[in-house]
Parts: structure tokens; sequence; C-alpha cells
């Protein structure tokens, strides 16, 4: 923990906590406007264009905690730059999905992405199972995201709070958030995303670069790492195996289309070209701002302090270099990430709620759907608050986000395959989906990390691979019928024809 030399630090941590807050709920209220549906309410009108894309995914997709965990990963060696590769890589799935994605979306009126597996299936029942999937790997990050708060707070107090007091002024934050989420649905998350993503990504790989070309955090200190922070895992002499590398980037991949918050963005754009253009400049957002990011922390490894509290080297690094004013600046930066992202998962988490799962039994108007979505994010939220509080100090709390890493992408088989080929059936949809979540569960259960005696595969890969033999298993097995055939053929020539041959309702209601 950074040293506390009197009150006026107080004054400035929190000074600009609250200067940050006051903008944000100002950007929101400058903003406001009614929703007039529930599609209007959850993809926001489909009415933004690139930029806002751009930094509304990137903002879904970097935590706060790349600001802890990926940066303490960089402190110890170059594994942390795995993370740029993956995301990079993954956004090109933004790319290609664009043009049939957003079309169906717009042309069915599609809200989430299990709708989207719905629809393409004609299924109610892929459609529930990847809703329930999403929102339960989703959920750890929740948990996760409100304890990054809490940490904010212990070095915004200069170690002055108890570890409760922390949590609860985090979960303070959230629900005071959560009131404009709730209130407002997409259409105010996107506009703070562009606000949050400003400070959070943009400031912050500006600061690193002026960092960078110091004194303390010089270009220079990389080029004396030591030998042993070059070694990449499943080396020669790593101790894990040679598919360990692979398997981290491969799920980060086609994880990244996989979450529910990352695959909403197609559908808030005004159209595909403003996702083709939104996803280039994605690509920039994401990897640059994270590449310098690992820069710096591969430079502030040298300190002393950071090397021996890696977690908080964000933190210390920056006190360090400006002491509480350039603290209050990386507690701002890591803060403006942190609630872009819970904000985010809760709101996905309402829609898909309403609209997926709530429906089970009948219909709802656009007033009932909107309602259960704000009821959902509510009870969410207050889920995610209070296990926050039971498990501060859980040490296998991370198991939980391996668990949602590894769970999360099982929807990548129905979800590539129904979007880019005519082939699969419900029956391998919803029979792959539940073997590969299964099976992800018990091998990580029991190798949280990797599986040694399969090359250290990790457990989503293996259930991945059982998911896609299934799915594949089913779709040569059970012959479409001449009415299904029709219907595919249809579906992905009103892609090209911009004509709709079936209606909307025969894919979700049979």
């Amino acid at each position: 923990m950074v040293k506390f030399s009197g009150g006026s630090d107080l004054y400035i941590t929190f000074g600009m906590i609250g200067i940050f807050l006051v903008l944000m709920i100002a950007v929101l209220y400058a903003t406001n406007r009614k929703s007039t549906s529930f599609s209007d309410y959850a993809v926001g009108g489909r009415s933004y264009g690139p930029w806002f894309i751009a930094m509304s995914y990137t903002n879904s997709w970097w935590p706060g905690s790349t600001f802890t965990a990926f940066f303490a990963l960089s402190v110890g060696g170059v594994l942390g730059f795995y993370g740029m590769v993956y995301a990079t890589l993954g956004v090109t799935a933004m790319y290609l999905m664009a043009n049939r994605a957003w079309t169906w979306g717009k042309r069915f009126n599609l809200t989430t992405q299990p709708d989207l597996l719905g629809m393409r299936y004609n299924s109610p029942a892929v459609k529930r199972i990847a809703s329930l999937i999403g929102i339960i790997s989703v959920f750890p990050w929740v948990v996760m995201g409100i304890q990054a708060l809490a940490t904010l707070f212990q070095f915004a107090s200069f170690g002055q709070w108890t570890v409760t007091s922390c949590l609860i002024a985090g979960v303070v934050i959230v629900l005071i958030r959560q009131y404009w989420t709730v209130s407002m649905g997409m259409r105010g998350l996107i506009m703070t995303d562009m606000f949050q993503g400003l400070i959070a990504y943009v400031l912050c790989a500006a600061l690193c670069l002026v960092l960078l070309s110091g004194a303390q955090t010089s270009y220079s200190h990389l080029s004396q790492l030591p030998p042993k922070m070059l070694i990449i895992p499943g080396g020669t002499h790593s101790t894990y195996g040679p598919w360990y590398m692979f398997s981290l980037i491969f799920t980060g991949v086609i994880g990244s289309m996989c979450w529910p918050m990352s695959f909403q963005r197609i559908y808030t754009a005004s159209g595909v070209r403003a996702v083709k253009k939104g996803t280039l400049l994605t690509m920039l957002l994401v990897g640059g701002f994270y590449c310098i990011l690992m820069l710096f922390a591969a430079a502030a490894s040298g300190d002393p302090k950071v090397a021996a509290d890696p977690q908080h080297g964000w933190f210390l690094a920056l006190f360090d270099v400006g002491g509480p004013w350039m603290l209050a600046i990386s507690i701002v930066i890591v803060l403006a990430a942190s609630i872009g992202h819970v904000d985010g998962c809760v709101q996905v988490c309402g829609t898909q709620f309403a609209n997926d799962l709530a429906t089970w039994t009948r219909p709802r108007s656009d007033r009932q759907l909107t309602l259960l979505a704000k009821a959902g994010m509510i009870v969410f939220i207050v889920a995610a608050a209070v296990l926050a509080y039971l498990t501060f100090d859980y040490s296998r709390l991370q198991l939980l986000a391996q668990i949602s890493y590894q769970g999360i992408i099982q929807l990548a088989v129905p979800l590539f395959f129904g979007i880019f080929s005519r082939r699969g059936n419900k029956q391998g949809a919803i029979a792959g989906m539940l073997v590969g979540i299964a099976i992800a569960i018990v091998l990580t259960a029991i190798y949280p990390d990797d599986v040694p005696w399969l090359g250290s595969l990790t457990s989503g890969i293996v259930g991945l691979i059982a998911n896609f033999a299934v799915f594949v298993g089913f779709a040569l097995a059970l012959k479409p019928s001449a009415a299904e055939a029709a219907r595919i053929q249809a579906l992905f020539d009103s892609v090209e024809t911009g004509k709709v041959s079936i209606p909307a309702a025969t894919s979700l209601t049979t």
C-alpha cells in the first residue's frame, strides 16, 4: 500500500473520484432519451456509428482487472502480452459476422445473442440454454468487478479504510451507476462508454507513453529485462506442456465473440458498414491500448515495490512517479474501466433474462419486457454485491472466473456454424452445448489451470472439442426436413437479396 502523508492526500484522491462521477452523470443527463420500445431500450434503436461501437466494445472487453491481473502478468514476464494477440485476432470475428448478424438482427428484431441462436436453429430451447450459459458465465466477472472497486478505495484511502468499508463503497458506486443503466438501458450505456473509454484507454495509453519516455519507467528498461521474464509457457524450460499457449490464445480468440456483451454491440450499430468500420477501430483501441500498458508494466518491473506486489503495480508505479496526484489519476482510470465493464455485464444479463428466459411460458409486451429487464438487472447486481462481500477473501474465486471463460466458449460451435454455415440442427446445438459446458466445469474443478496429461490443454478446449464432435455427429445423423432446409436457405438468401420469405415469428415460436 502507498504511504499516507496527510489528510490533503485524501482530498486529492476522493476529489478526483468525485469529479469523474459528476462528469459521468452529466453525460447521462445530457444524452438522456426515453425509450420508445423494448428494442430501443435493449439495443439503443440500432443507431450508433463506428466510434461508439468501437469504444463500447473496448469498454466491454477490458475490465478494471486489466490493470491488476494482466498488469501483474507482464510484470512477471512476456505471458501478459498474449492478451493483445487474442484480443486483436478475436475482434476479426466481429468483422466477419457483421453482415449476417446485423441484417438478421434488424429484420427479425433480435436483441440478444441467444435470440439469434434461437432464430437460426428454430428452437426456443437453444435460445434459453445459450442465455443461461451466458448469464452464468458473466456473473463471476461482476463479482470480481465489485471487488476491484473495493481495491480502488483501499488505495484512495491510503489503507485507512477497512476492507469492509472499501467493499461497501464499491457496491454503492455500482448501485448508484445502475440507476441510469436500469432506467436508460443501452442508450445510457453506449454514451458513458464513450466518456469512460476516453479516460480508461485513450488517457491511459497517452500517460503510459509519456512515462515510458521518462526516467523511472523508461523504454531503456525493456532492454535490461532478466532472461526469466522472456520464457514463454510451454517452452523448453517451462512447467507447462506444448498446448498451453495455444489454449490460452485460441480460447481468447473464439471467446471474444461469445461474450454476450461483445456480440450485442453488433445490434447497436446503425448498419453493417458501421459494424465493420467499428471493428477496425476496435482493433486499434483494444490492441494499441493493451500493448502500451503491458510495455509500461514490463518497464516498471524493475521497481522493487512493483516487483514485490505486481497485482497492485499500476498504482504503486504511478505513485512513485507523481505522488498522490498521479495515484488519483491511476485510480480514476481503473474506475472508468471497472464501471464500464460492470455496466455492460449487468445490462446484457438483464436484457437476456427478460427477452430469453421470462418469455418461457408466454410472449410479453414491450412494457413488460422492459420492466422485466430492469428487475433482472436489479436482482443481478444485488446478488453479485452480496457474493462479492461474502467471498472477498476467498482464495478460489479465480476458479469461478476460469470456469466462466471455459464455459462461455461453448457457445462458439452453434454460433459460428449458425452464422457461417447452413449445416447443423437444434438437436446438435442443444446436446453440444450441454456436453461442452459439463466437461468444462468438471475438468476446471479438477484442473483449474491446465490438464497436464493432455499436453496442458485447458478444460474449455477439451469441452469445445466434445461440443464440436456432438454437433457434427447430430448434423450427419439427422438430415433436415424439406421445410427446414427451405427455411435455412431462405434465411441465408435474405442477406443477399434483401427479401425475407419466411415470417419472423416462425423461428422463435416453433
